[in-house]
């Protein structure tokens, strides 16, 4: 474990077990700390690099807005400042958006990408759950004290008294507009698409997601010959909030990163 330098921000990452790289990004309000169910599977075929964002976990918050494109040219600096060659990357709710802006930005990083609830437009997300990101300021933060993602940040934050700031950072953050789609559809890097079937997310934009990475175009065939090198993943039973948790979140993940995929042509 230990801190880089890079952008003018004192990044956060820890680096365990052996093989081949895969780099961790966590969710809004989280820190390398979130992987905790998720790590024990992960280690067994690859060399975890979990890393904390700008103003979360053990990162300190930077003097500059809280952006997805500033973040993933921080993760990509990271990356190269550990010489990781390369890499493959998960990367869960916010750490999803921060991912598909890396492998929109620097895509000759990535060899394979894992993005976990994460939509590629801002309105892609339920218009209950916009409408409580828009809402979300110092207020909120306060109100947030004592939950187990206060408590962790509490205990390992360089700044505790920050708690309040990163509410309001990421409510300015979650108010700004965006849509990738022409990015997405630009993608070669082979991507995992994983949705919880009641995610904060539809199922139809999973689809629509999946489409713009040439997915759900035509049958695959019989011997799966024309699938896409993307895929979809819909796991049931679970929700934004529980998916990182679950044991068949491994279970989609592994196999995507450890078998041949065929490659975009």
């Amino acid at each position: 474990m230990g801190y880089a330098q890079v952008n003018g921000v004192r990044l956060y990452y820890e680096v365990s077990g052996s093989g081949r790289p895969l780099v961790l990004l966590h969710g809004g309000f989280g820190s390398t700390e979130s992987f905790a169910a998720l790590r024990p599977a992960l280690l067994a075929r690859r060399r975890l690099v979990a890393v904390d964002l700008p103003g979360h976990g053990r990162t300190a918050d930077a003097d500059r807005p809280l952006r997805y494109e500033t973040m993933a040219d921080d993760v990509a600096a990271l990356v190269g400042q550990l010489d990781l060659g390369e890499t493959d990357l998960l990367g869960y709710s916010l750490g999803g958006a921060v991912a598909l802006r890396l492998a929109i930005q620097h895509p000759r990083l990535l060899r394979r990408l894992v993005l976990v609830s994460t939509p590629f437009r801002r309105r892609g997300w339920y218009p209950a759950v916009l409408a409580a990101m828009a809402a979300q300021d110092e207020r909120t933060g306060e109100r947030m004290r004592g939950t187990p993602a206060h408590e962790t940040y509490a205990r390992i934050a360089p700044r505790p008294q920050d708690w309040p700031r990163l509410w309001a950072r990421s409510g300015e953050l979650m108010r700004r507009e965006y849509d990738w789609s022409a990015e997405v559809a630009a993608l070669t890097v082979p991507t995992l698409l994983v949705f919880a079937d009641a995610d904060s997310i539809p199922v139809g934009h999973a689809a629509e997601f999946f489409g713009l990475l040439g997915g759900g175009h035509r049958d695959g065939g019989w011997d799966g010959a024309d699938r896409p090198a993307s895929r979809l993943a819909v796991l049931p039973g679970l929700t934004h909030y529980d998916i990182l948790d679950a044991p068949a979140l491994p279970a989609a993940v592994l196999p995507f990163l450890t078998h041949p995929v065929r490659e975009p042509t």
